[in-house]
């Protein structure tokens, strides 16, 4: 029996494109990657410093390779088809497996000797701590001043508040 896969028109168009690339000599064409599919990945940024989630299920942590070169994080791993089955009754195949890369351009505030990778349940978290002169501070006087006295009352009486217009 014939497995079904899902078509994925963009996975053969960022084929043809390396094999070009390939023929040509663009540099761009790295022989070890090819287009499998994408995990999807959250980025979010605090105070101390920014943190990438990706979704990673299926994947053993021992098939990911995380790398920070020249301020770009690079991310390459396999999702493996561990067996065919062969069911009468399989319709359809919507995981997507094979060889994933995924490279991110960071900014040069971060400190690349203590960063951090974590896999648990399916997700790889990569923290990125930012260097100590790139974290905000907090500013001298704000923490030394007063607070603002409280106004004395008017001596003229209560307010009166008009009506509202229509």
């Amino acid at each position: 029996m014939a497995m079904i896969t899902r078509w994925e028109p963009f996975r053969d168009l960022a084929r043809l494109q390396d094999e070009v690339n390939r023929l040509f000599g663009d540099g761009t064409y790295r022989a070890s990657e090819s287009v499998g599919w994408t995990p999807a990945c959250d980025i979010y940024e605090d105070e101390e410093s920014v943190t990438l989630r990706f979704e990673l299920a299926g994947v053993e942590p021992k098939d990911v390779d995380v790398r920070f070169e020249n301020g770009v994080l690079t991310v390459k791993g396999e999702r493996k088809l561990e067996k065919e089955e062969k069911r009468e009754n399989y319709h359809r195949v919507e995981t997507s497996y094979g060889t994933f890369t995924r490279s991110f351009s960071l900014p040069g505030t971060l400190d690349p000797e203590r960063i951090k990778a974590e896999a648990k349940n399916g997700v790889l978290q990569i923290t990125l701590p930012k260097k100590a002169e790139a974290k905000p501070r907090a500013t001298a006087t704000a923490s030394t001043s007063r607070p603002p006295s409280p106004r004395p009352p008017s001596s003229s009486g209560p307010r009166r508040s008009r009506p509202s217009r229509p």
